[in-house]
């Protein structure tokens, strides 16, 4: 079980301010945290394999190409440059 001398110096580096009651607690929680650790240190893993994300996950997006809509606004524009609309420069 961890120390209260050891839960003081994690406050401190914590910058906490813990009361005599407080610093029980989380002796305790720490102690438990710190315990299941050690069980997930023995757990078997070598036939385990790596992932990145827990289910299979596919890109949903459409790709990126100009719609014909776009297109057709462009043949609108009273003027153009380089299949861009051209307007006023707004900076001087």
């Amino acid at each position: 079980m961890i120390s209260q001398k050891e839960v003081q110096h994690i406050a401190q580096l914590a910058r906490l301010g813990l009361t005599a009651k407080e610093i029980e607690k989380y002796r305790r929680d720490l102690s438990a945290i710190l315990d299941y650790i050690e069980k997930l240190k023995k757990v078997d893993i070598t036939e385990t394999k790596e992932t990145s994300h827990p289910l299979s996950v596919k890109n949903v997006f459409r790709k990126d190409e100009a719609a014909k809509a776009a297109q057709n606004l462009i043949a609108l524009a009273p003027e153009t440059k380089d299949n861009y609309i051209k307007v006023k420069s707004i900076l001087k």
